[in-house]
């Protein structure tokens, strides 16, 4: 299921799924995988500079990434277009969320602003049953 946000006409989807070939339920390795798609739906361009994640476990335990762009780009979006991309998140547990925000800069206007990542879970599939 894919979990949506939108901040000032950037809208940002998610669609997370356990990844079991490459994870280890005995090690306590999970291995998630995400696509999000970001679209700007505004009437300027815009250009994500930086990502902040926060990501916690099946224990609450709490980890922050941050860092500059996403898989090595920083792309730049005029209106109406969309980048998508896929990335990925161990785990010690079998579940855990995360969440988080893009920095994005309105290049017409020149000023920067939080889009919000919608918080999504990681769940293996087994762990409910």
């Amino acid at each position: 299921m894919a979990e949506v946000a939108e901040t000032r006409g950037v809208r940002v989807q998610v669609i997370a799924r356990f990844v079991p070939e490459q994870s280890s339920p005995a090690d306590h390795e999970y291995l998630f995988a995400y696509q999000i798609s970001i679209r700007n739906l505004s009437d300027h361009p815009v250009q994500l500079l930086n990502r902040h994640w926060v990501i916690t476990d099946g224990r609450g335990r709490v980890e922050e990434v941050k860092g500059p762009g996403v898989i090595g780009q920083q792309p730049r979006l005029g209106p109406g277009e969309e980048f998508t991309y896929e990335s990925f998140c161990p785990l010690r547990t079998p579940t855990g969320e995360m969440r988080g925000t893009y920095e994005m800069m309105d290049l017409e206007v020149g000023e920067s602003f939080q889009a919000e990542i919608p918080s999504f879970f990681l769940v293996e599939p087994s762990a409910f049953h």
